[in-house]
């Protein structure tokens, strides 16, 4: 009978997120999450046999996260999808700080990762595509929360700002279904 594994994938996930958050992505490496994890490399290798999958898999796993967050979303109109949109983007602040977001980076980097990446914002702009009156102001404000979230890898998020900026953006969105 073999061994039992002493730390599962999802707990390796977990450790990688905390080098992440506590010295940056440039820490996450596989020899680093092996020694914060007690494990050899090899033990990591089990799980991720690259720092390309490891990368991969904690990106599938904040994406699954936010998409739970956001919910059921085909129903809604271009201006509810924006609001709920902002709202999540406000409560995931703290499980996506800019630190994370530099794994976004290093993610869209591969080519390999490209389509599928692609194929997400495709969808939500599929969703934003009515000929709604507020489908416009949606596509624009949706625009301005990425160029937001973009910008939290540079590190504007240190004060923040990042926060005060998306108020701005929600705010600007609101008076503008207003005016129509």
């Amino acid at each position: 009978m073999g061994r039992k594994p002493t730390i599962t994938r999802e707990g390796l996930l977990e450790i990688a997120e905390g080098l992440v958050r506590g010295e940056g992505a440039a820490a996450l490496t596989i020899d680093a999450l092996a020694k914060a994890a007690g494990i050899s490399k090899g033990g990591v290798q089990y799980s991720f046999s690259s720092k390309d999958d490891l990368v991969r898999a904690l990106v599938d796993r904040w994406t699954q996260k936010f998409e739970e967050l956001l919910g059921e979303i085909d129903e809604l109109s271009p201006a509810d999808l924006l609001r709920r949109y902002i709202k999540v983007m406000r409560s995931s602040q703290a499980a996506m700080n800019a630190k994370m977001a530099g794994l976004m980076i290093a993610y869209i980097q591969n080519p390999e990762n490209v389509p599928e990446t692609r194929e997400w914002y495709r969808s939500m702009f599929k969703r934003l595509s009515a000929s709604a009156e507020d489908a416009q102001a949606a596509r624009v404000a949706l625009l301005a929360v990425e160029g937001l979230f973009m910008l939290r890898i540079s590190g504007i998020d240190e004060n923040g700002e990042w926060s005060a900026f998306l108020d701005d953006v929600e705010s600007v969105f609101e008076r503008l279904l207003k005016k129509r």
